[in-house]
């Protein structure tokens, strides 16, 4: 795991240091999706460690998840792994909707995360009403148009049905 908060760099054109994505790195056409691969851990200046993750949830290039179900995906996993996951910080989608960036406080095995995810989606795709869906309103939602748990749930079981892997390039099914 990475250490003390250093940032992989290149040097730009004008001679100073560009920063390097980590994920704009991966070879997207070598991981095999569904899975959970760690990405990063940060140390901050007092010690604190968070922890990124990749939570890829159908194969980049060949699919994506429609916006409505991705959204309303985000929503209820925002209150389905915070219970399952200590330290939760935030679970972002992928603007390329094939997955979510998971932040957390401290460090968590792949296996960990992944039968968490497991769980959460098992939660939306076979038991979840409209009811479990958080922040829909137009006060708690900036797209509170935008959601779809017919979609959310179909999705989650489609990817359950693949199966999480605990690791993005070989199948270890959680």
């Amino acid at each position: 795991m990475n250490s003390e908060n250093t940032t992989d760099a290149t040097t730009a054109k004008d001679g100073g240091e560009e920063p390097v994505v980590e994920s704009f790195q991966l070879d997207h056409t070598k991981v095999k999706a569904p899975y959970v691969r760690y990405i990063d851990t940060e140390k901050g200046p007092h010690g604190d460690v968070i922890s990124n993750y990749d939570l890829r949830l159908v194969q980049p290039n060949e699919n994506a998840i429609p916006t409505a179900g991705l959204h309303t995906i985000e929503h209820t996993l925002a209150v389905q792994l915070r219970k399952r996951i200590p330290g939760y910080i935030d679970c972002s989608p992928f603007g390329c909707r094939t997955g979510f960036h998971l932040l957390t406080w401290g460090e968590h095995s792949t296996v960990d995360v992944a039968k968490a995810l497991k769980e959460s989606l098992e939660f939306i795709g076979f038991e979840a009403t409209w009811d479990d869906v958080p922040a829909t309103t137009i006060e708690s939602c900036g797209n509170y148009r935008d959601h779809s748990l017919f979609s959310a749930r179909q999705w989650s079981r489609d990817i359950l049905a693949q199966g999480i892997s605990s690791d993005p390039f070989v199948r270890r099914v959680v």
